[in-house]
């Protein structure tokens, strides 16, 4: 495989898809209103923000040297596949593609847009670029919940229909939920390492036991978050725990004590959930919400 799509992670990219699908989704009870270009926008603008803080991530940690040993997949800079200059310009790009896109959608939306995605450009940057990466104060989570969960969610139904609407706030919990189950487990892998290197994830701070159980909590939240919008919306968005088998399977070897590379294999795993449980849920919101 090239490595830089290896270096982009492309199983992160569900991450990027799952909040637009169910934004757009949320956005059915106004279906004749939807302007779809927008909607095919927000979704290039949430996978080039994915894409850049791929890069901006391998890059901010290769130079630190906390990629020199890794349990998981091969890093640009640490492994030396790259340069750090090189891999700098491609998250840089990569950025520069969200900025340009994304100022389209406020030019034809709203201006207050591009405060948003000046904050979520930052955000993707600093989380472990700069003197004072947050990422490595355990605050990542908080990041990915926020803007690939709340925010891209949210932001998807509002350029669609120029609405917030409960329904995609709701929503936007569970999604968020899922792709910081994505983030734990990535750092429950590197709990070790990044002890060692002094990268204070949360994992770090909250020890490996609660770690697992944060994880497991966040995959139930998903599941509460569904129930809560088939009370909200209707019933049909119940076809989201249809995706429950793959969280269990996710969740067992979690709770088994799975160490190092098996949790490679969690990852993948979480990502599967991730994407089942988005168009799953995605479904059943916009058939929820345009028989409402």
């Amino acid at each position: 495989m090239n490595i830089w799509l290896q270096g982009a992670r492309p199983r992160t990219l569900p991450a990027a898809v799952v909040p637009v699908l169910v934004g757009a989704a949320s956005a059915f009870g106004d279906a004749s209103a939807i302007t779809w270009w927008k909607v095919v926008a927000a979704l290039a603008v949430s996978l080039a923000l994915q894409v850049g803080v791929n890069y901006a991530n391998d890059y901010s940690d290769g130079v630190r040297g906390t990629d020199a040993v890794r349990v998981g997949p091969m890093r640009l800079v640490g492994s030396g596949a790259a340069t750090p200059a090189a891999v700098k310009k491609a998250a840089l790009a990569a950025f520069g593609l969200a900025a340009v896109i994304g100022l389209s959608l406020a030019a034809t939306t709203n201006w207050w847009i591009l405060g948003v995605g000046a904050a979520a450009l930052a955000a993707g940057w600093f989380y472990t670029g700069g003197p004072r990466p947050y990422g490595y104060m355990g605050l990542g989570e908080v990041f990915v919940f926020v803007f690939f969960g709340l925010v891209a969610t949210v932001g998807t139904t509002y350029v669609a229909i120029t609405e917030i609407t409960a329904v995609s706030i709701i929503a936007g919990v569970g999604v968020g939920a899922v792709a910081c189950a994505l983030l734990v487990i990535n750092n429950l892998r590197d709990l070790p390492r990044d002890a060692q290197v002094g990268k204070r994830t949360l994992a770090v701070r909250m020890g490996e036991a609660a770690t697992r159980w944060f994880y497991v909590f966040l995959i139930l939240l998903a599941g509460v978050v569904t129930i809560v919008l088939a009370v909200v919306a209707g019933p049909f968005t119940l076809l989201g725990l249809g995706a429950a088998p793959l969280g269990w399977m996710a969740i067992r070897p979690v709770r088994a004590g799975a160490q190092g590379q098996e949790l490679i294999a969690v990852l993948g795993a979480t990502g599967k959930f991730q994407l089942v449980y988005g168009v799953l849920l995605a479904s059943g919101i916009a058939i929820a919400v345009a028989v409402a």
